[in-house]
């Protein structure tokens, strides 16, 4: 009897062990419903079949993504854990908090850059401009009268404007709020001016009359509205601004894995339908596999930490 008892407990652990090499995690640093979450979840739905694996998606908000990213560099590295995380949590805070439990170049693998979400420029429609050169004159003309939300700092609708307002010589006072909810509300008040942020964001209160739309702050003019040109037809070639998100595993992961990983993730973003659910999301798919991605991540960390040093900002 004992030794019957012996033998199902070892084919219960296997059995066990078997279905946790099938199963592959990929966290989203933001709570269930925001576009991080939902791109995970298109993701998770088609990588499964393409993998033979079973795929699924979990939360862990906080710190504006960091915290995940702290758990992943403590994970074990066989590739069945991986983070779906965006720019600001890969490059923007490591050089932003005074710690944030990882470095992004040395412990995670780049796996796969998947997706933009593209920003534009928008100003309240009482404000008499409607070009980046006129806003432009406007903050020179007014120093003391113009402000930007932000949806906190650090975030992106901060940083970007801070790359805006460098490469244009201005000086617009920044104010930060508690998500872009708060910050948008106040833009179409008129408490503040002007502000940076996605199309998702923005879109709703363009087309409501609520802001008006300058300028796509894209590298490119964005579907919704291509008669807007962007920012670097307006003069400013270097402002090219999106929130990308990339799938990132630990560092240690075997090399074979990373590869088919993001192989398998490259096929998922390519098809048509694939690019008409992202437009959904107000998302650009991008396709670039582990090098690609490497490269990209060293470039963007790069220009980052600039930024944030530039701004002057550090959080404790």
């Amino acid at each position: 009897m004992r030794s019957l008892l012996v033998v199902v407990t070892a084919l219960v652990l296997t059995l066990s062990d078997a279905r946790c090499a099938d199963l592959t995690r990929i966290l989203v640093g933001f709570p269930p419903g925001q576009a991080t979450d939902l791109v995970a979840r298109l993701l998770a739905e088609r990588l499964g079949p393409e993998l033979g694996e079973t795929v699924i998606v979990e939360n862990r908000p906080g710190q504006g993504g960091s915290i995940v990213l702290a758990s992943l560099a403590q994970s074990p590295a066989d590739g069945h854990t991986l983070v779906l995380a965006p720019l600001a949590s890969l490059v923007v805070n490591p050089h932003l908090y005074k710690s944030v439990g990882y470095n992004t170049r040395r412990d995670f693998a780049p796996v796969a850059l998947v997706a933009d979400l593209p920003m534009l420029l928008v100003v309240n429609p009482e404000l008499p401009v409607k070009t980046v050169a006129e806003l432009i004159a406007y903050a020179k003309a007014n120093p003391e009268k113009l402000a930007h939300p932000s949806s906190g700092n650090g975030t992106l609708s901060h940083l970007g404007m801070e790359v805006f307002k460098q490469r244009a010589g201005i000086t617009i006072l920044h104010v930060p709020y508690r998500g872009s909810v708060p910050a948008m509300t106040d833009l179409m008040t008129g408490i503040v001016g002007v502000a940076m942020d996605t199309v998702a964001v923005t879109e709703p209160f363009i087309r409501g009359d609520k802001m008006r739309l300058i300028a796509s702050a894209y590298g490119k003019r964005v579907a919704a509205f291509p008669d807007t040109p962007t920012v670097a037809e307006q003069g400013f070639a270097e402002v090219d601004l999106s929130a990308w998100l990339g799938i990132v595993a630990s560092s240690a992961t075997p090399k074979a894995r990373v590869d088919r990983l993001g192989a398998a993730i490259n096929r998922i973003i390519q098809p048509p339908e694939i690019a008409a659910q992202f437009a959904g999301l107000s998302a650009i798919p991008r396709d670039e596999g582990p090098a690609a991605f490497s490269a990209f991540l060293d470039s963007e960390d790069a220009r980052w930490s600039a930024v944030v040093k530039a701004s002057g900002l550090r959080i404790e």
